[in-house]
């Protein structure tokens, strides 16, 4: 056997036998702190080192000063590098324990600060607890935002139905004693009342539908300009009786790739919201038009516009912006007065118009306008 490949093998078993014994002390340490784990790198890398000097060196027979003078090196290198190991888990430790503070500050609703410094691997999860804390901050004032709607939700809607439901009592006892002086009219009346509720509990099942993603969609091609004319006959008879005009103009030829009966209640819900608000002698615009690739349907009325610290409410759940939870009075007619489109004023209709629009990829969205404002949505427009 040749020097060389001696020197291999007789610093390779030493150097085997030294990291067998950290490998063992390594998994000892295993649950101990970042330190004493860095600490025994450098104490095995030495080691190893050291152990192959010394087996190297009774082989080769060197004299005692010479023997000497090596381990000395290889204690002095050993020392150092131990040191160095021992500086650098210790910038580790108090970085990793920066981070610990950041955490639990978290756990108690503080903002994390991340600390400066430290190796990339643990600015990088630095910047994911970050990350992490606006997604949960974004995801409380989410819940805070629908229970509040939720809580909204169940009183507007419990006031909703108490009035109407009181006055069919009532006119329910009247028939019943035989006390009314026009039965037709308060059977007449019933009648509206019962197709209120009715439609209320539509928008609430409607809701529930959008909100657990089970919303019927079955998109098609559909001529925009004869979804503005519907929605313009439809809403006509209410807009007459309240001194309000509408109008529409569409693009020729535009075409929108949507659920028929989806984008028609979008348009509906809108216009029947415009025309309940646009104050006697104003007008409900209705516009389409090609934008950017999509197809752009806007309703602006005169309301006189909306509180700018209520425009990002306006969709919500059960919002309504007045606190008059019952429908206006408008000019009655022989059955008493024409039913409101777009169903009871529980604050539906918007949130229901969100859900369509979303569940159609497209977004809606309101401003104000000189003399009211105007709500817009956006769809992909038909290949």
């Amino acid at each position: 056997m040749s020097d060389t490949v001696e020197i291999v093998v007789v610093a390779a078993i030493a150097a085997v036998v030294v990291g067998a014994l950290g490998l063992g002390a390594g998994v000892a340490l295993r649950s101990r702190s970042l330190r004493w784990q860095l600490g025994l790198v450098a104490v095995v890398a030495v080691l190893c080192v050291l152990g192959g000097v010394l087996a190297v060196a009774q082989r080769m027979l060197l004299s005692d000063h010479d023997l000497d003078v090596v381990t000395l090196v290889t204690v002095v290198a050993a020392v150092i590098a131990i040191v160095v190991a021992l500086a650098l888990s210790a910038a580790l430790t108090r970085f990793s324990a920066s981070l610990r503070a950041g955490v639990r500050r978290v756990g108690q609703g503080e903002r994390f600060e991340a600390p400066p410094g430290g190796p990339a691997e643990l600015r990088a999860l630095a910047a994911e607890l970050h990350d992490m804390q606006v997604r949960l901050e974004e995801s409380r004032a989410r819940e805070l935002r629908v229970e509040t709607a939720r809580r909204e939700l169940v009183s507007w809607v419990s006031h909703d139905l108490r009035t109407p439901l009181a006055g069919l009592r009532a006119m329910a006892e009247a028939l019943e004693d035989g006390v009314a002086a026009d039965p037709a009219r308060y059977h007449a009346q019933i009648r509206t009342d019962v197709d209120r509720l009715s439609r209320m509990v539509d928008d609430l099942f409607e809701l529930s539908r959008i909100h657990a993603g089970v919303l019927p969609h079955e998109p098609e091609p559909l001529p925009l300009d004869d979804l503005v004319s519907e929605a313009i006959a439809a809403a006509e008879p209410v807009a007459r009786a309240r001194g309000v005009a509408v109008r529409g103009s569409v693009e020729p030829g535009l075409v929108v790739r949507a659920d028929p009966a989806g984008l028609t209640r979008v348009l509906s819900n809108l216009v029947a919201n415009a025309v309940r608000h646009t104050r006697p002698g104003e007008a409900v615009e209705i516009r389409g038009q090609a934008a950017s690739g999509t197809v752009e349907l806007s309703v602006a009325d005169g309301c006189g516009g909306i509180d700018d610290a209520d425009l990002a409410r306006v969709f919500d759940v059960a919002w309504t912006g007045s606190q008059a939870r019952t429908p206006e009075p408008v000019a009655a007619g022989a059955a008493g007065r024409p039913p409101e489109p777009g169903g009871a004023r529980a604050g539906l209709g918007l949130a229901i118009v969100k859900g369509i629009v979303e569940a159609h990829h497209g977004r809606v969205a309101v401003a104000n306008v000189p003399g009211g404002c105007r709500f817009s949505v956006r769809l992909p427009a038909s290949d």
